[in-house]
């Protein structure tokens, strides 16, 4: 689950996240920002929370929009870092 909010126009929109990353993460919503929007994307778990703020790098009409982040704060980019490290390991325990 994810907050983001435009940064310019103060706006806040929930969407799903998809393909997150060290650069950055795909976000699921009807309605997503134009390209070039600063936006805080703010990523929930039922234990731990990322806050970062991003750039939109591109957007699909009423799918989502990929979002490149340019700023995580140390801590917010160690929790990204063990999302992306459990990630990795549950990959691997799946069965082909």
């Amino acid at each position: 689950m994810a907050e983001i909010t435009d940064e310019k126009e103060n706006a806040r929109v929930s969407s799903r996240v998809g393909d997150l990353s060290l650069q950055g993460c795909y976000l699921e919503m009807a309605n997503p920002f134009p390209e070039g929007t600063p936006v805080l994307v703010e990523i929930y778990t039922d234990t731990e929370f990322l806050e970062a703020h991003a750039t939109v790098a591109y957007r699909e009409p009423n799918a989502g929009m990929g979002v490149k982040f340019e700023e995580i704060q140390p801590y917010f980019a160690t929790v990204l870092n063990q999302w992306l490290l459990q990630a990795k390991k549950s990959e691997r325990r799946k069965p082909d």
